[in-house]
């Protein structure tokens, strides 16, 4: 077991917790949009709970870490039908689930083994994930697995007085979020209901890096009608053994608009975070043009993001940036590759 690793204590204390949420079933009456705070008593950070399972699918207590967490819920919320599934693994988040035996992994039954717990049925077993932007769900560390107990053991208090006055969880910009604050009373550790209004978090620094050795060496090709369409995404496919946690490495890929043809592409990896990875996507589009010996006249991507990291390099080389829904050569092209490696 490594130094941050939760104690067999801290298991303990977890699984009883999730044995409280699944007797109280809070999903019968609460849906995933009825969120209230629980401060973290070792660090004072927030976490924000939402129930989830009012629709008999997926029965869960996330914990959304701080404001990226709760306006990252919230993003994800709005997306709606357009929401993609590699957005949810970019919120910070600490998660407990309710699931069948075959969704655990061996460390999960080896704990609950040695707790002595016995599980039966589906959506029985509890299973507890750290989510951390670019990398795969992966097992609590010791503080994580400290916060989610508490806001797990919050949950039913919060849960039952909501069942019976609805407005308990009503929010405004005046009245903001219901936070449950720890504090240390004489005996044991006693909780209180505080509001405090969140305000949204500031925008992650990206850190851009460019050879412009590079950038002078592209600037004397001779200018060119290619059209590209290009994307940046993540790629569905766990990369594991190059550090504590498994990852799933993104794919920067560039396709000729009219014939289709993939002319460029490159694996990226998102450590150690994803503004450092996003930090790097001018270069590489700017080493993808000197590996075709060209710049193309139009580069078209779907993304905001792309659309703002590769702004300087579209003044800087001259070539046409546009923002686009609807890349059709470039989706055929993934497609195709998806269904082939995945």
């Amino acid at each position: 077991m490594t130094d941050n690793a939760p104690t067999l204590e801290d298991w303990r204390r977890l699984y009883a917790a999730a044995a409280r949420i699944k007797e109280t079933a809070p999903w019968e009456w609460m849906t995933e949009k009825d969120i209230f705070g629980v401060q973290n008593r070792e660090t004072d950070e927030l976490g924000f709970v939402s129930v989830m399972g009012m629709m008999g699918e997926h029965y869960a207590v996330s914990l959304y870490l701080g404001p990226d967490g709760l306006y990252g819920f919230w993003d994800f919320e709005e997306s709606g039908p357009f929401a993609s599934p590699e957005g949810l693994l970019q919120i910070p988040q600490l998660q407990a689930s309710f699931e069948d035996r075959d969704q655990l992994r061996e460390k999960d039954r080896k704990i609950i083994k040695d707790l002595g717990l016995k599980f039966r049925g589906r959506h029985a077993w509890p299973m507890f994930r750290s989510y951390r932007p670019g990398f795969a769900p992966w097992f609590l560390e010791a503080e994580e697995a400290r916060f989610l107990a508490h806001a797990l053991e919050q949950t039913p208090d919060v849960a039952l007085r909501f069942r019976e006055d609805p407005s308990l969880l009503e929010t405004t910009a005046d009245r903001g979020y219901l936070v449950r604050v720890p504090r240390q009373g004489s005996g044991a550790l006693a909780w209180e209901d505080r509001r405090v209004t969140v305000p949204p978090p500031e925008p992650a620094p990206i850190l851009i890096g460019m050879d412009l050795q590079l950038i002078e060496q592209l600037k004397r090709l001779p200018p060119s009608r290619l059209r590209l369409e290009m994307d940046f995404f993540m790629f569905p496919t766990l990369i594991t053994g190059e550090g504590p946690r498994p990852y799933y490495p993104y794919m920067l890929m560039a396709v000729e608009a009219q014939s289709g043809m993939v002319l460029g592409s490159e694996m990226m990896k998102p450590d150690p975070s994803l503004e450092a990875m996003w930090g790097l996507i001018p270069f590489t589009v700017a080493s993808l043009f000197d590996s075709m010996d060209v710049v193309p006249g139009e580069v078209a991507v779907r993304s905001e993001l792309l659309w703002q990291l590769l702004g300087r390099l579209a003044q800087e080389l001259g070539f046409k940036l546009r923002q686009s829904f609807t890349l059709p050569a470039l989706d055929a092209a993934k497609d195709f590759l998806l269904d082939r490696f995945v």
